[in-house]
């Protein structure tokens, strides 16, 4: 379960009066149960680790299995025979062989153990040990966390829909969900990866949930150290980007846009630990340090700020778990994380030419991103049936960016390469501006979680109940511009006599002096500092009902209350009436012998809002342009002679108003949340494979985002008689359903509008993923271990959630989508995040004692790739003003999915050798990634268009690629 650290042991056992089992772990944890007179048993909330299990007859073993390893989540059969019972003279210790399939599990997923993971060639983050997991894959858009990782997609939903958990506390980033704190790798005791079904104990997540366990000490001392290098000239040049629809005005170096082939970088990374006893069976430590350094140069594209930039990144991550065994009924368990990334570099010129770097320009942002946890679990066995459990923790996550060497007389000019070349000599004006946004040093995050979770056994119920409360705070998030307080932007029309954006008063450049030429320039202004939280509230109960030997019946019940808070401390949001969420399942063991499960469930999952919105729709941020033509530049490479053709303007009214909390949302706002149904079965075939298929249906039911057209609500207001003038700059609302807006009269007086879906102009909200997952496993057997799976699916609609991964948008729930009816037209299609073909095969092959080789292959069919340009048929408009970003391509609609890019294809193959003279403790690994050196394009440039009727030379480019191969080596010992 998300959240969950333990597991259970269960069984049969011949009934008999003063008959009990005893497990006893490997870390001192020592329970006794009662067999029931069903001859049935069962131990839960139990650490992970290594167990005896023992059969007892009047405190007498009368049989024991040894070697019983738990995994998180999940429950493990062991049951004992009629005959062993009767013999009292003789005890058989035999080795547990467990059964291949988890029988008392209703939910969806997959647990990866930190031996499968030294086998496996992997990249060393949480999000390459998901993508083991069937219909996960690496997200569209190019997202990456905090400390740098790409993120990952599951079944459809977008990138920032995903839970991130440590030891049973949610890491996820508060702000806009995109990752969360992990472990060291070598600190790893298990992953686990929910691909749907989960219980509802847990919730805040309508993708998918990575559980990481970490490893703790026991009563023998283990120790280890690793050290890994992944060299430069083992690393393949990247492909470069060129122009692909026409030239820019002003060429740097022909065609080339961005040198990737030119980038160069090497990686090493040091990792120990150290674990065991400091009181024997009662007192364990474990601690673990990583050290990753990666050293190396950046070319950028040929409009870079930031031309050549050397890099010196540093990951740290430690972690540390203190266990106590307090009584054999007490636990207490304290955790301490932490990851960061830190870097700096030097910024130089760059001759695109001669491919040559030029002199020093200025020296880098120093860069610190990432967080620390710390988390406190306790754990009371009040009786055999009744187990008390209480988890309290905090993070802290920091995001600090302050450029070294800043000049705040410079002004940051953007898209240089669209001057007039009539006034520049053909060579775009530059100057040493390489900061566009300043940031508040003391930008950061907190959250903490508090759970309560309580269990009975009551006969053949298992039932659940408790609270799960976090609150989570961001502080002096957002930015202003650099130098004067705005930045330049340089664009050009080839329609130069035609409005730009006569909705917003933006006339025709060819109208005004100097602007016939069809060049002109934009200033832009934008300030969005401010201190934000959210508090988040959840209650559930749950029955897992044991029907029979052979049925289990999984009953559940959560509530979600959220509540969120502008800068001013004032709720904006206020979701506290019940919002249910049912949870059904069952698990159906055929045969009785777990060598044959069919299960299913049907539940409803909720995701809170995250704070981003806090930042945007209920903040009084600023983001204006101002469109000027020009008679010259200066050396400084601004512009000069300027004549405005607007005002300042903002397609979203985000003029630094702090809007009144009570009008931000609509009214009666519904959260996001999605309904989910999977039917699934697994067989074993013998003792040497397992095979299976299932089948999953997900639909979003409800959506926040925002809604900008602000004109539309003040018209429907003047026809119900309310004189009304908003200085909201969007609304948040649920899309494709009616809303009904709180708003001001001049008066003062509150009033409510509603409109209709068909007066705001939109679609019926849809976002729908089916998907049919058939596996094979070969279990390992001292041999050789081997997966493969395959998943058809589809993921479609007109929205991908909270975020565009087409556009790489960052805002999450606060999306371009729905602002405007315009922006929806012709928007129905496949979603970013849709591949129709998954293929992954991995295992691993012990040739000798001494050799192993290994495997990861991963063949996926493309996702969309949009084309999105202005609006309507030719001659195209720009209703909004939001440019290039409607779903018509060419004067043609271009609805999502129309193309697609090709296949993703990634084989990793690896080869570990152990010397006999250590023992085992000594091993040497040699990984090859990207084996064919695929560079398959994963993102492609959508934009048609640069201005009206002017095509964009980049339409069609790379954004996002493979990444090339690469090799790794490394060194491991442990004792």
């Amino acid at each position: 379960m998300a959240q969950s650290t333990t597991g259970s042991i269960f069984g049969q056992a011949p009934a008999a009066d003063g008959e009990t089992v005893q497990v006893r772990s490997s870390s001192g944890v020592v329970r006794e149960v009662s067999v029931d007179r069903h001859g049935h048993y069962v131990a839960p909330q139990l650490p992970i680790g290594s167990y005896v299990v023992s059969l007892l007859r009047e405190g007498n073993v009368v049989d024991s299995h040894a070697d019983v390893n738990l995994r998180v989540g999940t429950g493990t059969e062991v049951s004992f025979g009629a005959v062993a019972a009767k013999n009292l003279g003789a005890v058989s210790v035999t080795a547990q062989n467990l059964p291949v399939i988890d029988v008392t599990s209703v939910d969806s997923r997959t647990v990866i153990t930190a031996k499968e993971l030294a086998q496996l060639p992997l990249a060393r983050s949480a999000e390459a040990i998901a993508q083991l997991a069937p219909g996960v894959v690496n997200n569209s858009g190019g997202y990456t966390g905090r400390t740098g990782q790409s993120l990952v997609s599951f079944g459809g939903s977008a990138a920032s829909e995903n839970a991130y958990y440590i030891n049973g506390f949610n890491t996820t980033d508060p702000q806009r969900g995109l990752g969360g704190i992990t472990l060291p790798y070598g600190a790893i005791d298990q992953q686990e990866i929910y691909t749907g079904g989960y219980s509802a104990q847990y919730g805040r997540s309508d993708g998918g949930v990575i559980n990481m366990v970490g490893k703790r000490g026991d009563n023998e001392w283990h120790f280890g150290a690793q050290a890994l290098w992944e060299p430069a000239f083992a690393r393949s040049n990247g492909t470069d980007t060129y122009y692909t629809n026409g030239l820019p005005a002003i060429l740097t170096a022909g065609s080339l846009y961005d040198p990737k082939s030119r980038n160069r970088g090497w990686t090493t990374t040091y990792d120990a630990y150290v674990g065991g006893p400091l009181i024997k069976d009662r007192l364990f430590i474990f601690l673990a340090a990583e050290a990753s350094k990666s050293v190396g140069n950046t070319v950028n594209n040929v409009t870079s700020a930031t031309p050549y930039q050397t890099y010196d990144d540093n990951l740290p991550k430690w972690y540390g778990k203190i266990d106590w065994n307090i009584t054999d009924s007490n636990i207490l368990e304290l955790t301490g994380a932490s990851s960061k990334d830190e870097t700096s570099g030097k910024i130089y010129s760059y001759d695109y030419n001669t491919l040559q770097r030029g002199g020093f320009i200025n020296n880098a942002d120093d860069i610190k991103t990432g967080g620390d946890l710390y988390t406190a679990k306790f754990t009371s066995y009040i009786t055999d049936t009744l187990t008390l459990t209480a988890t309290y923790g905090k993070m802290t996550n920091v995001n600090y960016d302050v450029p070294d060497g800043y000049d705040s007389s410079l002004t940051f000019l953007a898209d240089t390469q669209s001057q007039n070349p009539a006034l520049n000599g053909g060579r775009a004006i530059t100057n040493n501006q390489i900061t566009s946004s300043l940031f508040d040093p003391n930008r950061h995050d907190t959250s903490n979680n508090l759970r309560i979770d309580l269990s009975y056994q009551l006969g053949q119920h298992t039932i659940s109940a408790g609270v799960d409360n976090q609150n989570s705070r961001a502080i002096s998030q957002g930015s202003q511009a650099s130098g004067p307080g705005y930045t330049w932007q340089y664009a050009n029309t080839n329609t130069p006599d035609v409005p730009l954006i006569p909705n917003l008063g933006v006339g025709a450049p060819g109208d005004y002096p100097n602007g016939q030429s069809g060049y002109y320039a934009i200033q832009n202004v934008n300030n969005s500092v401010a201190s934000v939280r959210s508090a988040q509230r959840a209650q559930y109960v749950e029955d897992k009902w044991q029907v029979s030997d052979r049925w289990l019946l999984s009953l559940g019940l959560r509530n979600d209350q959220f509540t969120n808070f502008n800068a001013d401390a004032q709720p904006y949001i206020r979701q506290r009436q019940p919002q249910w969420a049912p949870r059904l399942g069952f698990s159906w063991d055929v045969n009785g012998d777990s060598s044959f499960k069919v299960y299913g469930n049907a539940g409803r999952y909720y995701l809170g809002l995250p704070l981003n919105p806090s930042l945007n729709a209920a903040g009084a941020y600023v983001s204006t342009q101002q469109y000027f033509t020009y008679s010259g530049i200066a050396a400084d490479g601004t512009p000069t002679g300027l004549t405005p053709f607007s005002n300042a303007v903002s397609p979203n009214n985000t003029y630094g108003v702090l809007p009144d909390p009570k009008t931000v949302t609509a009214q009666n706002l519904r959260s996001e949340f999605q309904d989910e149904f999977i039917l699934g079965f697994v067989k074993s075939i013998g003792n040497e494979w397992t095979y299976g298929a299932k089948l999953t249906r997900r639909i979003l039911r409800s959506d926040i985002d925002d809604y900008c057209d602000v004109p539309a609500i003040e018209n429907k207001a003047a026809t119900l008689g309310y004189d009304v003038s908003a200085t909201n700059s969007c609304y948040l609302i649920n899309p494709g359903r009616a809303n009904t807006f709180t708003v001001l009269d001049t008066g003062g007086a509150y009033r409510s509008v509603t409109l209709s879906n068909d007066e705001m102009g939109f679609p019926q909200l849809k976002r729908k993923y089916y998907g049919l997952e058939t596996f094979l496993e070969h279990p390992f057997d001292g041999s050789w271990y081997g997966k493969i799976d395959y998943v058809f699916s589809r993921s479609y609609g007109d929205t991908e959630g909270q975020l565009r991964s087409d556009i790489q948008q960052t805002a999450a729930s606060t999306s371009i989508d729905w602002d405007f009816p315009a922006l929806m037209s012709a928007s129905n299609g496949a979603q970013s995040n849709d591949h129709t073909h998954q293929i992954k095969l991995f295992g691993y092959y012990q040739i000798t004692p001494q050799w192993q080789v290994s495997g990861n292959v991963q063949l996926v069919s493309g996702n969309p790739r949009n084309c999105l340009g202005y609006y309507g048929p030719l001659p195209v408009s720009d209703p909004d003003g939001y440019g290039s970003y409607y779903h018509w391509c060419g004067g043609q609609p271009s609805p999502p999915g129309t193309h697609r890019l090709p296949w993703n294809r990634q084989v990793d193959i690896g080869a570990t050798y152990r010397p006999s003279i250590a023992t085992g403790k000594l091993a040497f690994s040699l990984n090859v990634f990207n084996v064919f050196n695929s560079q398959t394009i994963l993102n492609a440039y959508p934009y048609f268009e640069a201005s009206r009727g002017t095509p964009d030379p980049l339409y069609g480019s790379a954004v996002v690629r493979q990444q090339p191969r690469y090799v790794r080596v490394s060194a491991t010992y442990d004792y």
